[in-house]
């Protein structure tokens, strides 16, 4: 880019750089966006659609959650990257919404364009929609209802509601049971406040049999095989250590070279190493330990003194799984084998090695009041089984949203259509510009409620109508049973989500909004040029013979 100063050129920006300005500019990102909402806009509520989608190398995924749609998409468009990102941070901050967070925001940018196209600058849109979600979340907060955070009844329904929209629907009442069983045995009360940590329940997946052979193991589940054959395969009563260190000789930090003169020095210098073992073994099995998880490798050596012993081990064992099974079991993990003593074991009831679907498994069950616990998901195909998964991922973060913030508001739209009326009472309150801002924000939840009814596969004008009616009556929980079809108190027949994940909602889609909307200028640089087009641009090729 180029612009002549008295006749001389001057050389601003990279040579094949291109620039849009202006609303060029905002109409090319807020189609972009656009774009993503709507092929996402299928997959909303209990009735929406899945995705197959099929990566650069033939690798298939069937999903109808947000986050992993938009992962696999591999999007390119910087603006709906930014889509990409909301759905990413929707689902690390409270685990579901996904797909409502990139619907959402591309109706507030439908909206907005509609605003722009009526020479609405696009500042005074920011500032009404910001408005517009500073009031949306004072509502939220205000009509939600307050539940006990350990009612089983209240995690249930929100585990099964966010169930619901997943491929795993048929079996929510069933996982839901399992989700708050998990739940209830790891939470743990922190200043008062009851608190529930992810990392404490481990899910573990194997294909086979069928989704309702999914269990819960109040233990874990390893996905490793016990180390030496002679070993037991089952300790009742086990006394576990958890070792951070290996069972091997450990080479030394500098160079070192031994000099062999005749094989009875070899001989002494193999037996030596294995004395070192033989003596670490010992100090394992005086502690009364019967079952040991390495982190780290085992020797040949130690693995045939372990099993004389009688103790069963696993190697290489995940740090993540060591911290499990030290809150599961009680026991501390060891850096040293010297440091070992009865004190420092932990407990089980049974430690097993068991074959699951063709793979070998060890479980350690039965543990005394487990801060950690394992979801085995079975179910018939990979597909199912990665899908159940990300749906058991979901139900857990909203039953410990609800764990952390105990206020739960309806499902089915109930929530939205109340925001938009009381924002229309809002709006009456602000200047005549940011007055249209609003409104449009309450345009845009209603519109999001219209793809909810549509994917129930009913029509969207004659239900949105009837939903206003009874909302203006006062009946603020009244939502579209999607299976129904028909209009109904949703908190009455339990389709309840935590209130933390409809305000990370309305917070997430609209700073992504506002932050397409500020964008006037797109400055880009020229891809760089594969070696091969620089070849054939450069020199010909010679023909090969």
């Amino acid at each position: 880019m180029s612009q002549p100063v008295g006749q001389i050129p001057v050389l601003i920006l990279k040579e094949g750089t291109q620039r849009t300005t202006g609303r060029d500019a905002r109409k090319s990102n807020i189609y972009a966006a656009k774009v993503i909402a709507e092929a996402m806009a299928s997959s909303l509520g209990p009735r929406g659609m899945d995705k197959l989608l099929v990566d650069s190398f033939g690798n298939a995924t069937i999903t109808g959650d947000g986050a992993t749609i938009l992962k696999e998409m591999e999007v390119q468009h910087p603006a709906a990257k930014m889509m990409v990102e909301i759905a990413k941070a929707q689902d690390d901050e409270v685990g579901d919404g996904t797909t409502s967070v990139v619907v959402l925001a591309g109706q507030l940018l439908a909206n907005a364009e509609e605003l722009l196209d009526q020479e609405i600058h696009p500042t005074t849109i920011v500032e009404g929609y910001e408005k517009a979600l500073v009031e949306a979340t004072r509502i939220v907060d205000e009509i939600a209802e307050k539940v006990d955070p350990l009612d089983r009844t209240v995690l249930e329904n929100v585990a099964k509601t966010a169930l619901s929209s997943k491929v795993v629907a048929d079996f929510r009442d069933f996982l839901a049971k399992i989700i708050v069983d998990a739940a209830l045995n790891v939470v743990e009360k922190k200043d008062g406040k009851y608190d529930l940590s992810l990392d404490d329940i481990k899910v573990e997946k194997k294909r086979g049999e069928s989704i309702t052979e999914t269990t819960l193991i109040k233990g874990i589940v390893l996905d490793k095989e016990v180390v030496h054959p002679a070993m037991p395969k089952r300790v009742t009563n086990a006394k576990i250590a958890l070792l951070d260190a290996p069972l091997e000789i450990e080479k030394p930090e500098w160079t070192a070279k031994i000099n062999v003169t005749n094989p009875e020095q070899l001989k002494m210098f193999l037996d030596q190493e294995a004395e070192i073992l033989r003596k670490k073994v010992e100090k394992i099995k005086e502690s009364g330990a019967n079952v040991v998880f390495c982190q780290k490798g085992i020797d040949d050596v130690a693995q045939y003194y372990l099993a004389k012993a009688g103790i069963m081990a696993v190697r290489r064992v995940k740090k993540s799984d060591m911290e499990k099974l030290a809150r599961a079991t009680g026991a501390k993990i060891l850096t040293r084998v010297e440091d070992i003593s009865p004190e420092a074991l932990g407990t089980a009831e049974l430690v097993e090695e068991r074959k699951v679907a063709d793979e070998k498994m060890v479980f350690v069950e039965g543990c005394p009041n487990p801060k950690s616990v394992t979801i085995l998901v079975r179910g018939g195909a990979d597909h199912v089984v990665d899908e159940a998964e990300r749906a058991i991922h979901d139900a857990l973060s909203v039953v410990r949203n609800v764990i952390r913030e105990p206020k739960i508001v309806a499902g089915g739209g109930a929530v939205e259509i109340e925001l938009a009326m009381r924002l229309r009472d809002f709006a009456r309150t602000l200047p005549s510009r940011e007055q249209l801002a609003v409104n449009k924000y309450a345009d845009a939840l209603e519109n999001f409620v219209s793809i909810l009814i549509q994917n129930a596969g009913e029509d969207p004008v004659t239900v949105l109508a009837e939903l206003k009616s009874r909302h203006a009556k006062g009946e603020k929980w009244a939502g579209i049973n999607a299976y129904t079809g028909k209009i109904e108190n949703m908190y009455k027949i339990g389709v309840t989500e935590p209130a933390v994940v409809k305000k990370q909602v309305l917070k997430s889609a609209t700073e992504a909004a506002v932050m397409i909307m500020r964008i006037d200028d797109i400055i880009a640089a020229q891809p760089p040029k594969s070696k091969e087009k620089e070849k054939k641009g450069g020199e010909e090729e010679k023909p090969e013979f």
